[in-house]
């Protein structure tokens, strides 16, 4: 054997050594851990909290695979395209960079897949998971197989169903990481009931080597250190299981940046919440169908004039093809203002008042309107066709509310002032968005949605 080849093997057969001596990075220890559990196991799963180095860990085990065998393919896999080619290829780029020259001249990159020079069968790919598309881990096999899954808690089951197949192949390695955002599915069973057949690993913010303490601290801050976002987002634990959250987070997180067909023929709708005093926001939603069209935008300390100031700015700098329909205001406190001016100039026929306080058209089910606009945002969520975007603060307070059931058999969504006793922030931005299903234009998220909209009468002069 050369010195070459001899050298090869002893990379090979040690992963961490490749990083240092090849990549020239420094593995943390859990990182170092989870490459040698990537090399001694062909099952790896890793939980964690935010910001610990996931995507750099999964660069250095994808490049020290395809770096060290032959014939090699890498099929890598996550819940959305920007998390995969945004952030996951993004960095496998960078640290492709600083390899060594004689590793990194043997590799090709391109937008959605790495090929080994002069081996055209031996390769990585990047496929999104997206449950209208199961195949993303299908149909693979190799000698040397890596199956890479990114932000595991939020791929689809079926993804993992229709890969059975290619899984089983003797040899075949598999490795998911991500924070875990769903107390159910695979990524879940294998730190469950399925946890003899993984090696197992969980990295907590507060053990990782470049996790800020300003960040921790600010999601105790905000949430709380015994909340499910503190849970998942700092210490890498699956949410506890007997939260009463209306809306659980598993739903909301896994429509961050998700890859959906927008709905068509649907004008969008805007919801203002107005803030009353202090430190609420007044907070602005905009969304077409099933999806959320920019992050929900707010401000602070602004009188009546200066909110229609804004909202006037906003749809000033709107497209014609993209202004709202309806403008939809929560007219409790100063919004009737805001509704009252709006109204005097141009805006008057997309501006409407919302009263949430009034009663729902689901009487028998909801106590007011709020609670029925809150349910209606659920079921956008369990339909699991639409998109936000990843924006933990709007996340955090649509998974904050809790809910009760009153003697009526009613459900009671909790209010501002109640959340403020359990010390949290009001979900200002997420009362916008909310707001955003009281409009006719807002039933038609859905086929369901319109249909409904025609069986109580609205006509079609909101569709495009």
């Amino acid at each position: 054997m050369s010195d070459w080849q001899s050298y090869l093997a002893k990379l090979r057969d040690d992963p961490a050594l490749f990083v240092t001596q090849v990549i020239g990075a420094t593995p943390q220890r859990w990182q170092k851990r989870a490459l040698e559990n990537l090399r001694d196991n062909d099952r790896v799963a890793v939980k964690s909290g935010h910001g610990v180095g996931k995507t750099a860990f999964l660069s250095w085990a994808i490049l020290w695979f395809l770096s060290t065998r032959y014939p090699v393919k890498v099929a890598v896999t996550a819940n959305t395209a920007s998390q995969l080619n945004d952030v996951l290829w993004s960095e496998i780029r960078k640290w492709h960079g600083r390899m060594n020259d004689a590793f990194a001249s043997q590799l090709e990159i391109k937008s959605d897949k790495i090929t080994l020079v002069g081996g055209e069968d031996s390769f990585a790919v990047a496929r999104t998971a997206r449950r209208d598309q199961p195949e993303a881990l299908a149909g693979f096999h190799a000698d040397n197989m890596l199956f890479v899954v990114d932000e595991a808690s939020g791929v689809p089951e079926i993804i993992f169903e229709t890969a059975q197949g290619a899984l089983s192949t003797e040899g075949a390695k598999i490795i998911m990481v991500g924070n875990p955002t769903r107390a159910q599915g695979y990524f879940f069973d294998a730190f469950n009931k399925n946890a003899d057949r993984w090696a197992k690993q969980t990295v907590s913010s507060e053990d990782a080597d470049y996790v800020q303490d300003a960040f921790i601290a600010d999601m105790a801050s905000q949430y709380g250190d015994e909340s499910n976002a503190y849970r998942v987002r700092v210490l890498g634990e699956f949410p506890t299981g007997d939260s009463d959250s209306l809306i659980p987070r598993h739903l909301v997180e896994a429509a961050r940046d998700r890859d959906v067909e927008p709905t068509l023929g649907i004008k969008t709708v805007w919801g203002l919440d107005v803030a009353r005093f202090g430190s609420d926001r007044t907070a602005l939603a905009k969304r077409r169908g099933n999806e959320l069209v920019e992050p929900v935008k707010s401000w602070q300390d602004l009188d009546t004039m200066q909110v229609v100031g804004r909202v006037i700015q906003e749809y000033d700098a709107t497209p014609y093809d993209d202004r709202p329909s309806e403008i939809l205001i929560d007219v409790i406190g100063l919004g009737a203002g805001v509704v009252d001016r709006l109204r005097e100039i141009d805006l008057g026929p997309q501006v409407r008042g919302v009263n949430v306080s009034e009663s729902p058209a689901m009487a028998s089910k909801y106590a007011k309107l709020r609670d029925e606009l809150w349910g209606k945002t659920r079921a956008f969520f369990e339909e699991r066709d639409c998109t936000i975007p990843d924006d933990e603060k709007l996340i955090a307070e649509l998974t904050a509310p809790t809910f009760t059931f009153l003697s009526t058999g009613k459900m009671k969504v909790e209010g501002k002032d109640e959340m403020k006793r359990r010390g949290l922030k009001s979900p200002d931005l997420a009362d916008a968005f909310v707001l955003t299903f009281a409009g006719q234009a807002a039933r038609a998220g859905s086929a369901a949605g319109y249909r409904y909209a025609k069986t109580i009468g609205y006509d079609d002069s909101w569709i495009v």
